[in-house]
């Protein structure tokens, strides 16, 4: 039984669902928080300050014709929502002349999760049903809330799993009763030494757990999308692992855990490097399995470190940010229809790994 939702609602929600999911085109994360662009604007000797925030958002949303071809979605932090360009043409409709559907991230950050050793909940409930039908109002049309796992000898727990997928599944309700796609992410962190063959049985017990969440409560999976990682080795594990394996263990998760009535999978860069990223996607497009679902990127480190170094912050650097952008914009949209072959970018074979990220 889904919620209790309107046809029309349904058919909305399903038709944004889908359009973010088009061939080739993914999301571009920028919704980092402000401490969070404090720590990118310090790599580049950047201030950070909200006019500094909103020069490189503008940046970004005013690449040019080429980004719509690529980017179907922008995530957005609330801050972001209601900033404007020089013109003084807001954001938002910036983005919707251009075809890209603004989203925005609706959680309120990861808190101890009492109980546990080390591990944590997703808090941001309280009110949520309010401010989604606020930003509904304000041109968004789909929502972000991440939640984070880790791997070690004793986690996740049972208790970490079930606490994040049921929490998960109520932004979701709350969301879709406001008319906003609910993006699901069950992150599980790269951080440790643990193989890929680790990586890809936890992954199937978290999604498992989440798609059980999601059913209880009634969620209408055609108007949604999942934001997953995918299943990769530990940051510090010895073994080296190709593209393809990592392909054949996302996709064989996802086959187990995913229902095929999910429109699309967008997938989380977690740490990868840019060009990482984008071959990995590449090889998960190629790899001959069940797939009935769309399998594309939300990407914010792996969209954006290249244009941050390219720009630094200076006024006549705009241009090549946006090149350095659009690049790897199109680079992932390429991986997308399984066509991208690999090029040099500035951060191109860069860790992005930030141990314990927060958001």
């Amino acid at each position: 039984m889904d919620a209790p939702l309107t046809p029309e609602l349904k058919k909305e929600l399903a038709a944004t669902a889908n359009a973010i999911v088009s061939p080739g085109k993914g999301i571009l994360a920028a919704d980092e928080s402000t401490g969070t662009m404090g720590k990118r604007f310090a790599n580049i000797s950047v201030e950070n300050t909200e006019e500094n925030r909103r020069t490189y958002r503008q940046l970004l949303f005013s690449s040019g014709s080429e980004m719509p071809k690529y980017i179907s979605g922008v995530i957005l932090f609330h801050e972001t929502l209601y900033q404007k360009a020089d013109d003084g043409t807001p954001f938002v409709k910036m983005l919707q002349d251009q075809g890209i559907i603004p989203g925005i991230k609706v959680d309120k950050g990861v808190v101890p999760l009492s109980g546990t050793v080390g591990e944590g909940t997703t808090q941001g409930l309280d009110g949520l049903a309010e401010r989604c039908a606020q930003y509904y109002k304000d041109g968004c049309r789909f929502a972000k809330w991440r939640c984070v796992l880790k791997i070690s000898g004793t986690t996740p727990s049972y208790l970490a799993i079930t606490e994040n997928a049921n929490v998960l599944a109520r932004y979701a309700t709350i969301c879709q009763a406001n008319g906003l796609v609910p993006i699901v992410e069950p992150e599980i962190l790269p951080d440790g030494d643990h193989t890929l063959e680790t990586s890809q049985r936890i992954t199937e017990r978290v999604l498992s757990a989440t798609y059980k969440a999601l059913m209880d409560h009634h969620i209408y999976l055609e108007g949604t999308l999942l934001k997953p990682n995918m299943c990769t080795p530990g940051q510090s594990c010895s073994t080296r692992y190709t593209a393809e394996q990592i392909a054949a263990a996302t996709v064989t998760a996802l086959s187990r855990t995913v229902p095929a009535a999910v429109p699309g999978i967008v997938f989380l860069s977690g740490g990868q490097s840019e060009e990482d990223a984008s071959i990995n996607l590449n090889a998960i497009n190629q790899f001959q399995g069940k797939k009935p679902w769309k399998l594309t990127f939300s990407y914010g480190r792996a969209l954006q470190a290249s244009a941050l170094k390219a720009w630094a912050g200076k006024g006549d650097q705009i241009k090549a940010g946006q090149g350095a952008f659009l690049g790897r914009a199109k680079a992932n949209g390429m991986a997308c229809v399984a066509k991208y072959t690999g090029e040099s970018s500035l951060a191109g074979s860069e860790s992005l790994f930030v141990a314990d990220h927060q958001y």
